[in-house]
């Protein structure tokens, strides 16, 4: 049974296929040329010896009347291989283009004569041209006539009988050299097929045998490529997709980390407080009351952390609805800056905020809400020393353009395009934030996204990031 299925997948191997469709290749042009060859070989050539001769009666027609009439048909006869004579009414011969005394003429019986001279006097042109089975030779012949005016007004006869089948010996020693043709040309078929497809399957092979690795978890595979366009291309498609997934598979594992740190910390705070109020602050009101103030914020923290990852869950399969309305993005960007206060007060942020008149905007209002929410956030968790974050509305007349800049580090060139990607952080040492889940640009995205409308970020390394987003105005 292994083996079995081991030769059905060889057979549908690219190897293989290469192999048999050269050797079936090589085998269709051999039989075609036995065909042609073997077949078709006396066709041709009864073909060709027919207008051969006819070409040469018109030619001789042509030529009758000259001093040396003689001559050329003894020369054109010997040259061509036919027989050559003039006949008069009687059918009697006048000029034969072979030598009496060296051999006996070969001619026509009276029967034949007489047909011969009745077809030439039926023709409209005084030219005929037909096949006749000569039963001596016991062969076939094609005959060529012409009517010829003599000097003295006489009508002579011009006889031209060659034979159509002199190529027996001919067939037979190209049958003989055909089969030495298809002997060697299909060992020769044999062994250039094998070397082609070993070339051509060997760098498939070879990225088959990388894509394993791939598939194994080896993100430090090299796709190699080959002799050919396609397979090079192929290989640094692969080598792409593979330093792709690498990243993909460092975030996932980064996501995992710090969403379990995120769990850990407020779980272990949770039921630390929980133990020191049990054994400790259970009856002072005062230390219970601040233990159980800090359970409280973990668990808040807590739920928010759940709250965000099945949000964006939600958001990435599309299953949150959007509910379009109309409102003013100047003061749900003052609401949220209200919520901040407290970070102005305790920490000494400032926030800078140009909002000149109201602006109506179309889109889901409490959606875009958290999307402006989670950027300040954002910029409150990266801004400079000066703790400054500046917020910008702008109408562009069709749209309004919301702003939020930071005084940070700025993003380099090469992490620009994963900053929105879960729990992505500049520095691969994680910390909680400040305010926040650090799922907040996942979700922006996600909204943004289901919004169908223009966002990005604007960022120069160590000069801080300026996210932003358009809204249609109504």
């Amino acid at each position: 049974m292994v083996n079995r299925l081991k030769n059905r997948l060889y057979n549908k191997s690219l190897k293989f296929k290469l192999w048999l469709y050269f050797i079936l290749f090589t085998a269709i042009i051999m039989t075609i040329l036995w065909f042609l060859q073997i077949v078709f070989l006396n066709t041709y050539y009864k073909s060709m010896k027919t207008n051969e001769i006819k070409k040469i009666g018109n030619a001789l027609v042509s030529e009758y009347g000259k001093e040396d009439f003689a001559d050329i048909i003894y020369s054109t006869s010997f040259k061509r291989g036919i027989i050559i004579q003039i006949l008069n009414e009687k059918g009697e011969l006048i000029v034969t283009s072979i030598d009496i005394g060296e051999l006996r003429i070969p001619r026509a019986g009276p029967i034949e004569t007489t047909m011969f001279i009745e077809k030439l006097l039926d023709s409209k042109d005084g030219k005929v041209l037909y096949t006749v089975d000569n039963l001596k030779l016991g062969s076939p012949t094609v005959v060529y006539g012409a009517i010829l005016r003599d000097e003295n007004g006489e009508d002579l006869y011009l006889y031209i009988n060659g034979l159509l089948d002199p190529i027996d010996s001919t067939t037979s020693v190209l049958k003989n050299q055909l089969i030495i043709v298809t002997i060697l040309s299909s060992l020769l078929a044999i062994g250039l097929s094998f070397i082609i497809a070993s070339k051509v399957s060997k760098p498939i092979t070879r990225v088959t045998k990388s894509a394993s690795r791939l598939a194994r978890g080896d993100y430090d595979v090299i796709f190699e490529g080959g002799d050919y366009i396609e397979i090079n291309q192929l290989a640094d498609t692969l080598n792409y997709a593979t330093k792709e997934l690498s990243k993909t598979e460092a975030l996932r594992r980064d996501f995992i980390a710090n969403v379990s740190h995120d769990l850990k910390t407020p779980l272990t705070l949770i039921k630390s407080y929980g133990e020191m109020i049990r054994d400790i602050s259970g009856n002072i009101p005062e230390k219970r009351n601040s233990h159980v103030k800090v359970i409280i914020d973990e668990s808040d923290r807590l739920t928010e952390l759940v709250n965000d990852i099945l949000k964006l869950s939600q958001l990435q399969s599309g299953v949150i609805q959007m509910e379009y309305t109309t409102f003013d993005i100047g003061k749900i960007t003052e609401n949220i800056l209200n919520r901040f206060q407290v970070l102005v007060e305790r920490d000494n942020y400032t926030f800078n905020f140009n909002y000149d008149k109201e602006t109506l905007v179309i889109g889901d209002e409490n959606k875009i809400e958290q999307v402006i929410y989670n950027l300040i956030s954002n910029a409150i968790y990266y801004t400079g020393e000066d703790k400054l974050v500046t917020i910008n509305i702008k109408n562009l007349g069709e749209y309004a353009k919301f702003e939020v800049q930071d005084t940070g580090q700025g993003i380099s060139n090469e992490e620009i395009d994963y900053i929105w990607n879960r729990y992505y952080k500049l520095s691969k040492n994680h910390s909680r934030a400040v305010i926040g889940t650090g799922l907040g640009l996942s979700i922006v995205k996600g909204i943004l996204e289901a919004h169908n409308v223009e966002f990005g970020i604007d960022s120069t390394f160590g000069k801080g990031s300026k996210f932003w987003f358009q809204l249609k105005i109504k």
